[in-house]
């Protein structure tokens, strides 16, 4: 198998090929995220049967691909089926016919394959309720990038799939130890700082890694890709968010009232910047983008949950709106360029909070801490001027709470006397509007540590960029 990391997806999916029993397996994430890769390399594209369903075609089109899918795995002609009924059962036939032993069934984007009153849904649950379930050799696989029609159609059914679907699979984008095991098996050489500034740009999809040339460095191949006229990613974000949402201009809307707003916003300052409609279609929106892995809702410290806020957290989005979308394309080097300039700052330390957060475990592995239960905050103060804000907080079960300041930057991070100073307010507002009894500690998350000076000495931990990579 030529799959990069994936070791705990691995162990799962020979779980259930060994079980020895039906197996009705959901395979979802986001698209470009590497799923039907992950699947057919497991399987070595051995299946009993496989189908795709087509992005934009309707049902008649959808059931004649799916026989043409059946034809070429029986190996003989059979009646075209009428309906979504008729062609479950010829896979039935199908499956009744042979002795072999495992039968692996994989259907891939199985919600293009949905589209309204096609029965395509009904007709699933009549195969696996009424047949397939009782049946000790089938292991049936269905794959989506529709992440929330996954969730809502299958994984959270209440009708016929209800405790019917025996695993669940979420894939998600790669860690950093897992881009930096990619670029090793593709000979692309880059320093692990340019690996933390890719994942910055390109997050963890592997769809995005490999459109990496190794000839070129890390700025020329974001220059081509993102910048110059036919670049691959140019115009990603419409495609993207287009591909998984039917009508996606609320979502849009949503993206975009979020994107230059660091800590996030309420849901009701969600609405009113969208300019969108309250109500359950707003809603939706908003579960479709968490569920998709684009956007994340948290409690502030002390905070209620009716009080949560909604943060921007997918790496490429933020990049485009900030830097592709108004962009002229470019011949001259252009992304190397714009590193000193102070939007790049700005877009910077914000970009580098969403790698430290999408890397929670490795930043607890660091601090000993891997085995505590712990719960992660934003807080904000509500009483002090000027205002407070500790954008990570770590409440650990062992009576510590880690205040977490994340900082990138191209050396050692230096804490001067007034940085010191603001480091010691922060902790002395926090307690008093908290009213905790934790100890509290300063943890820095940087790219190269800190400068040893005076100051250093009275931070409690660090965490560095080679932390963020272990495995």
């Amino acid at each position: 198998m030529n799959i990069i990391g994936r070791e705990e997806e691995i162990r799962e999916l020979n779980g259930y090929l060994r079980s020895g029993k039906p197996e009705f397996l959901v395979v979802y994430g986001r698209r470009r995220v590497g799923k039907t890769f992950l699947i057919r390399e497991f399987f070595g594209g051995e299946f009993f049967f496989s189908h795709t369903g087509l992005a934009s075609a309707g049902t008649e089109i959808q059931l004649a691909e799916f026989n043409k899918s059946l034809h070429r795995y029986r190996g003989e002609q059979h009646r075209q089926a009428s309906d979504w009924f008729e062609a479950f059962d010829s896979l039935r036939q199908h499956i009744e016919q042979s002795a072999v032993g495992r039968k692996v069934l994989f259907i891939d984007e199985l919600p293009w394959m949905d589209k309204q009153k096609s029965l395509l849904l009904p007709a699933l649950e009549h195969f696996w309720n009424g047949w397939a379930a009782g049946r000790d050799d089938v292991f049936l696989i269905v794959c989506g990038s529709a992440t929330s029609w996954v969730i809502s159609k299958l994984l959270m059914d209440r009708g016929g799939f209800y405790g019917r679907i025996t695993g669940r699979l979420l894939i998600k984008p790669f860690t950093l130890g897992e881009c930096e095991a990619f670029y090793k098996n593709s000979g692309i050489v880059y320093s692990r700082y340019q690996m933390v500034e890719s994942y910055m740009i390109f997050g963890g999809i592997p769809y995005y890694l490999s459109l990496m040339k190794k000839e070129l460095g890390f700025t020329q191949n974001v220059d081509r890709l993102c910048f110059r006229e036919g670049g691959a990613l140019r115009d990603e974000y419409e495609l993207l968010y287009r591909s998984l949402f039917r009508n996606p201009e609320g979502h849009l809307a949503v993206i975009e009232a979020l994107a230059n707003k660091r800590a996030g916003l309420s849901r009701d300052a969600i609405l009113k910047a969208s300019r969108l409609s309250d109500g359950g279609g707003f809603t939706r929106i908003l579960r479709d983008l968490e569920q998709s892995g684009f956007i994340r809702r948290y409690s502030g410290y002390g905070k209620k949950k009716r009080d949560a806020l909604y943060q921007l957290t997918d790496p490429f989005t933020l990049f485009h709106l900030r830097f592709i979308k108004d962009s002229e394309t470019v011949t001259a080097p252009f992304w190397a360029a714009y590193t000193d300039d102070g939007s790049h700052r700005a877009w910077s330390g914000y970009a580098f909070e969403q790698v430290a957060l999408a890397h929670i475990e490795q930043i607890k592995r660091k601090l000993q801490i891997g085995g505590v239960l712990t719960r992660q905050y934003l807080w904000r103060s509500t009483n002090s001027t000027p205002g407070v804000q500790i954008d990570l907080i770590i409440d650990r079960n062992d009576g510590v709470i880690n205040l977490c300041e994340m900082k990138y930057c191209r050396d050692e991070y230096e804490i001067d006397t007034a940085y010191s100073r603001l480091l010691q307010r922060r902790a002395e507002v926090f307690r008093r509007e908290t009213g905790s009894k934790s100890a509290l500690h300063t943890t820095f998350v940087t790219t190269y540590g800190l400068l040893r000076n005076e100051y250093a000495a009275h931070v409690q931990s660090e965490v560095t960029m080679e932390d963020l990579f272990l495995s």
